[in-house]
């Protein structure tokens, strides 16, 4: 049941003023619930409360925080068919989305409880001591990793469950043992706060102290704010818009004790086709390319928004083929009608711009519903105007039509950093892409080989993350269990007595 008040580790608050409402995008009305966003005063007892659990989370087993990672997902089973129901309500999206969307949630809690129970995530280091070692004695030191502290997540817009409150931010804090507060996403706060009951519940099952956990609402950005600048809290996960994740960047780093803010910031995801693939298979990609740019709405931050191609007859009836086969598929409702405004505004403002053309011709769509669009321009065009790099959420893509590959080179030489880059080529082209990839790995943190970028698998070879603005720090991912790097440090101990050192040195 949704009772609309924040978690304050394992006690409901509301003692605000500020209530609102989530919106059902199919219908374009209010949902029957209202979240009361949290306090001044309800944010720093989360806050105290999370810094007094951390002293406790901190020394437990890698064992005790896989089971309490495999309770939540438990937990969140247990929720059934209530939780799909409001995802619904809240989202517009289907409920296979919703019932997909929650096993990814599942499998990311029961991964990183698999990753506990196993050594080798640990990354120790022991250099034994060498005392008759001339000029000087070796000291024995040993190294491993502790948890930073209290984490601050902020839920994402687009996926209310595997990017928010048990996410796969949330798991992996978790998982190294670092509290963690969820900045509920307005959007679905209904989604959020049943999910917070499933890791309050959990936690108490598995005997974890109260403040592991909190949950607080908010409709606005004055509880994120407050919640960076709270001296308790050591570490930020963000998943959203570069304007939002660079604001929480400046004020982490504008502290007395600046922190880390990792913010992955969405993309543009450039697609490069080669002149042999157009050839030999324009059509299939035309196809699959209007599936990918249409999928979820085209709301992924792995969007294909950018494809780059050598002029030609070939390029010509592939865009073609590709704007006729994206108007072709339904029209899907989007995610709230902030995010439609947004969409419409950001569409219109290039293609509005000199020497864009756009390919689809305008849908009569429905209230909150997406009218896809694919847009072509000059290579010579694009470089000349910055207006047209920017990322367009939502079903959206412009084509570029490069006078030769030096151009291509070029444009994506100066393309801002992103999440992904894909080559679409024939098998007998490998040899001369070398290049290709050489200036692709400068730009992206994943590479695609004739794929498309939505969809990001959670495995440990995954990383999902690139060089600003596609995230704050190039070096993390924020998928795959190699993401619990971002809440830990290392600490060295030299010539400590084994009887005081952590386990796993001793």
């Amino acid at each position: 049941m949704i009772t609309g008040k924040n978690y304050i580790g394992n006690k409901l608050s509301a003692q605000g003023s500020i209530k609102y409402s989530t919106i059902n995008p199919v219908l374009n009305l209010e949902n029957n619930w209202k979240s009361t966003e949290a306090t001044a005063e309800e944010i720093a007892e989360a806050t105290a409360l999370s810094s007094r659990a951390f002293k406790d989370f901190r020394k437990t087993t890698p064992d005790q925080r896989a089971t309490f990672l495999e309770a939540i997902a438990d937990e969140i089973e247990r929720l059934g068919s209530e939780l799909i129901e409001i995802y619904c309500l809240e989202s517009g999206l289907p409920q296979g989305r919703a019932e997909g969307e929650r096993g990814r949630t599942l499998f990311q809690l029961r991964s990183f409880a698999e990753m506990l129970r196993k050594d080798d995530w640990q990354e120790t280091a022991i250099d034994f001591a060498i005392p008759d070692r001339q000029p000087i004695p070796k000291s024995d030191i040993r190294k491993t990793y502790i948890p930073l502290g209290t984490v601050v997540v902020f839920g994402s817009s687009n996926f209310p469950l595997a990017y928010s409150t048990a996410g796969g931010d949330t798991a992996s804090a978790l998982a190294m043992g670092c509290p963690v507060i969820v900045k509920s996403h307005p959007m679905h706060a209904g989604t959020g706060e049943l999910v917070a009951s499933a890791i309050v519940k959990a936690a108490e099952m598995t005997n974890m102290p109260n403040g592991v956990f909190s949950n607080l609402n908010s409709k606005g950005i004055e509880v994120g704010v407050q919640l960076v600048k709270d001296s308790k809290v050591k570490a930020v996960g963000f998943t959203g818009s570069i304007k939002g994740g660079r604001a929480l960047y400046d004020i982490a780093n504008q502290r007395p004790e600046p922190i880390p803010v990792f913010a992955e910031m969405g993309s543009i995801n450039p697609v490069i086709i080669t002149q042999k693939a157009l050839e030999e298979k324009g059509s299939q990609w035309a196809k699959t390319y209007a599936d990918s740019i249409t999928l979820g709405t085209g709301q992924f931050c792995t969007n294909p928004g950018l494809i780059l191609g050598v002029q030609s007859p070939e390029l010509d009836a592939f865009t073609s083929e590709l704007a006729s086969n994206i108007v072709d598929i339904d029209s899907m409702c989007m995610l709230h009608p902030s995010i439609k405004g947004a969409y419409d505004l950001n569409k219109s403002n290039v293609l509005n711009q000199a020497g864009v053309e756009t390919l689809t011709t305008p849908l009569n769509v429905e209230v909150n519903y997406a009218d896809q669009t694919v847009a072509k321009v000059d290579g010579k065009v694009f470089l000349a105007n910055p207006a047209l790099h920017q990322e367009v959420f939502g079903p959206f893509s412009v084509v570029v039509q490069c006078e030769n590959k030096s151009e291509m080179m070029e444009i994506i030489e100066g393309l801002e950093g992103q999440l992904t880059g894909t080559i679409i080529a024939e098998e007998s082209e490998i040899n001369d892409l070398t290049d290709l990839v050489d200036e692709l790995q400068q730009r992206v943190g994943r590479i695609i080989f004739n794929g498309v970028p939505t969809g990001v698998e959670v495995c440990n070879s995954m990383n999902h993350g690139g060089p600003y603005p596609a995230s704050s720090d190039s070096r993390f991912t924020a998928v795959g269990l190699d993401s619990v790097k971002r809440w830990i440090r290392p600490i060295s101990y030299q010539n400590f007595p084994s009887e005081l050192l952590p386990k796993e040195l001793k």
